[in-house]
């Protein structure tokens, strides 16, 4: 008798408990979600490779005369094209220039002479009444000082260009990221000035292992990232000449323009390189999985609401996406955000879609 009542008990306790859970679940609140459909897709797997951001245009500046340096521009200046950068003192070349006209001034007037003589001699012989000796010889020295004027023209022209070389303009639009020299030494010409580079124009170089070649197409952007930001990346060139040693090809990635402010030349960026072909496949975005010790499981939300837990395997992945196979389908929904504290028959209020 004893044994039926201690039962009955146990019975009743296990009864109130039950119902006290599901009266807890039935005024339980739905747990707010946001779900990401189940698809299936082309994946490529892929990896992360280390890869550093160029510029296109990374160029010394030098002069172009030799003499003294009167200005030039501060480092850190941001300049666009056509801004100066850097005026010499061009009063010796001046005073070249002025010599110069000088000395086509008098070349003028000396052939002035020469072609009225000849074309006085030219009469003359006409007549009969001066020797063909002495035409010849004014005719030379009229053509000697035609050449000599034109020389004396082209030398003028030189200087005109060493004046216009004194004062060096932006080639592009850029930074002055170095400066070698200051105002007032006196430098020779090509030498070193200034140090500058393009900020507009950048790009990725990374050298990638020669088994991965064969699954890089040129015509397929590339994502590229850092801890700060990431984009799609169109491919520039690849080098098909793999290095002897290391085995890898050179590749390079053209960055954006929408996109170059938030990346610094010498940084160091990743890359990531699709390392086997195109497989198609059963894909859920990398947040609907939930890690435990034991197994890899994600909540499905069924048409009414209700969260159902499915244990997945995970495959290969790319980006946010990775293959997986489980009791799952095509068009499913699965939360990515508020998975964690949901339990198997939970209501769920979906609050946005990804």
């Amino acid at each position: 008798m004893k044994i039926f009542l201690m039962k009955s008990a146990v019975l009743i306790s296990s009864l109130l408990c039950l119902g006290n859970v599901a009266f807890a679940q039935a005024e339980r609140p739905a747990s707010p979600v946001k779900v990401e459909l189940v698809k299936h897709t082309n994946l490529s797997p892929s990896a992360n490779l280390l890869g550093t951001v160029y510029s296109r245009s990374n160029v010394a500046i030098t002069a172009g005369v030799s003499g003294q340096l009167q200005w030039i521009i501060e480092p850190g200046s941001y300049v666009n094209k056509g801004e100066t950068l850097v005026k010499m003192d061009t009063f010796p070349l001046e005073l070249l220039q002025l010599e110069q006209q000088a000395q086509i001034k008098r070349e003028n007037i000396n052939l002035a002479y020469l072609k009225r003589e000849l074309a006085r001699l030219q009469t003359l012989k006409a007549q009969n009444n001066t020797a063909e000796f002495q035409l010849d010889q004014t005719r030379s020295k009229y053509e000697l000082a035609a050449a000599d004027l034109e020389i004396a023209q082209l030398k003028l022209k030189q200087i005109n260009d060493q004046i216009e070389r004194a004062h060096i303009v932006a080639p592009f639009t850029g930074v002055i990221t170095e400066r070698l020299e200051r105002e007032g030494s006196d430098v020779n010409r090509s030498q070193v000035l200034l140090r500058f580079i393009d900020t507009e124009n950048l790009q990725v170089r990374l050298f990638v292992p020669i088994r991965y070649m064969a699954f890089i197409k040129r015509d397929k952007p590339l994502t590229v990232f850092s801890n700060n930001y990431q984009t799609k990346a169109q491919i520039n060139s690849i080098i098909p000449s793999a290095d002897p040693r290391s085995q890898t090809f050179e590749l390079r990635i053209t960055l954006d323009h929408d996109s170059v402010q938030y990346w610094t030349a010498g940084e160091l960026v990743k890359v990531e390189i699709p390392v086997q072909a195109e497989i198609e496949t059963l894909a859920i975005h990398r947040d609907a999985l939930i890690l435990r010790r034991n197994e890899t499981y994600v909540m499905k939300i069924d048409e009414e609401n209700t969260a159902h837990k499915t244990t997945v395997t995970v495959g290969d992945g790319q980006g946010d996406w990775v293959a997986i196979k489980g009791d799952l389908e095509a068009g499913d929904n699965v939360a990515i955000r508020g998975a964690e504290r949901l339990q198997e028959g939970q209501k769920v209020s979906i609050q946005d879609r990804s």
